[in-house]
């Protein structure tokens, strides 16, 4: 059976499926006896050859090469999200959509050219080492990364297999002091439902930042928590959520419908390859006043989500109107570790409603700008920096409002009214 994969707009790979009984060969050109396909295979070869032959260097033109940039060339010219995944793409996309990866535990960011340590992670190895909230990162087995070093490239160093040892230089800008520490990296556990808290009014809060393979579990912990608050409804923010596992979507809109109802469904290229995604949850659903926030980078998984409560009249849909991204992506396991995402199918709202290239409209439309959108979303990061003047020191802005979830609280409050509560 797929696990389908939805990405989303910022073009951040989310989400992994396997389908264990496409382990052929694709490549293999004598194994169709179909015409065309053989047709074509025969000239791909005489061009493979020709190449590989008459090219001026050997190294570039080598089969293995040419083969596969012709995968790369075929597969990414279908659309923006199908793609041939070498070993390495493979693995990292796997590791995202697990929604784990080997590390150190640490969250890092950009903060005036350096890569500073915003918190390391419960009981991770970076927190047991004593490393602390500011310190930075200036160095990683032994290479020293100068100001303004692309964040990717201090991760991907970080990042690695579990029980592999990774040094690190640090600095501690409060005590002025440099120092070195020797870890050992562990499976780290991402988590995707974060900022769970209660607002007034008995409104809980959460937001979801992407799809993977623990975030329904996260989610029912979340609202397990806010529930125990006293929460009476609630905000779920999809803002700059760019998708992940279609599966996820659906475990998360779970606990708002009935057993056997309707949620998502996804339509390929025949009438016979529609699937139809049910709640398969036992028990009465949820029935409290939910806001759900959305944005331009809603997108994928998100929209379902988005969708699904919208549809059913389960939630109001507020911000803006979101991406439009509603293709689904399944990954066909290839040799030597490769594999393909290709996509097979779009989705569509229990109504029938295409998402793909229209995007779901809010209810209650809160249009912010492009710049306000950016110092927000920074902002909804980092709920931990209470103090303006320390967020200013630190971020280079003041904390602005954010009018979408002020209209959200709105909109909750005035559903309690309405229910004389």
């Amino acid at each position: 059976m797929f696990k389908r994969i939805l990405v989303g707009a910022t073009g951040l790979v989310l989400g992994m499926s396997v389908l264990p009984m496409v382990w052929h060969a694709p490549f293999g050109w004598s194994l169709f006896p179909h015409r065309d396909l053989d047709r074509s295979s025969a000239y791909v070869r005489e061009v493979l050859q020709l190449v590989h032959d008459n090219y001026v260097e050997a190294a570039p033109a080598a089969y293995d090469a040419l083969a596969r940039h012709s995968i790369h060339g075929m597969v990414e010219s279908l659309d923006p999200h199908s793609e041939f995944l070498e070993s390495k793409d493979n693995e990292e996309l796997a590791q995202d959509l697990n929604g784990e990866f080997g590390g150190v535990g640490i969250e890092v960011e950009m903060r005036q050219e350096r890569i500073v340590v915003v918190e390391p992670m419960a009981d991770s190895p970076g927190a047991r080492a004593g490393i602390l909230r500011g310190d930075e990162i200036v160095s990683v087995d032994g290479r020293t990364f100068t100001r303004g070093e692309a964040m990717e490239d201090v991760v991907d160093r970080l990042r690695g297999k579990p029980h592999t040892r990774v040094r690190l230089g640090l600095f501690r800008p409060t005590s002025q002091q440099r120092f070195d520490l020797t870890l050992v990296r562990e499976i780290v556990k991402v988590e995707s439902v974060r900022g769970v808290r209660m607002l007034p009014d008995g409104i809980g809060y959460l937001q979801i930042t992407e799809f993977s393979e623990h975030t329904a579990e996260q989610f029912d912990d979340a609202l397990d928590h806010l529930f125990k608050q006293g929460a009476t409804s609630l905000v779920i923010d999809l803002r700059n959520n760019p998708g992940g596992l279609l599966e996820a979507a659906v475990e998360v809109a779970e606990p708002f419908f009935n057993k056997g109802e309707l949620i998502v469904y996804t339509q390929g290229r025949k009438p016979s390859d529609r699937d139809d995604y049910r709640a398969e949850t036992d028990g009465a659903p949820l029935h409290l006043p939910v806001a759900l926030l959305i944005n331009a980078g809603t997108a994928s998984a998100a929209e379902i989500l988005t969708g699904a409560l919208k549809d059913t009249g389960r939630a109001v849909i507020v911000g803006e109107r979101s991406f439009g991204k509603g293709s689904v992506q399944s990954i066909f396991k290839l040799k030597n570790g490769e594999g393909l995402r290709l996509t097979t199918a779009h989705y569509f709202t229990p109504s029938g409603i295409p998402i793909h290239e229209h995007g779901i409209a809010p209810q209650v439309e809160v249009v912010m700008t492009a710049e306000e959108d950016g110092e927000l979303s920074q902002q909804i990061s980092r709920p931990e920096v209470t103090d303006p003047a320390v967020f200013k020191s630190r971020y280079g802005f003041a904390p602005i409002e954010d009018r979408q979830l002020d209209a959200a609280l709105d909109v909750l409050r005035s559903a309690r009214l309405l229910d004389g509560t």
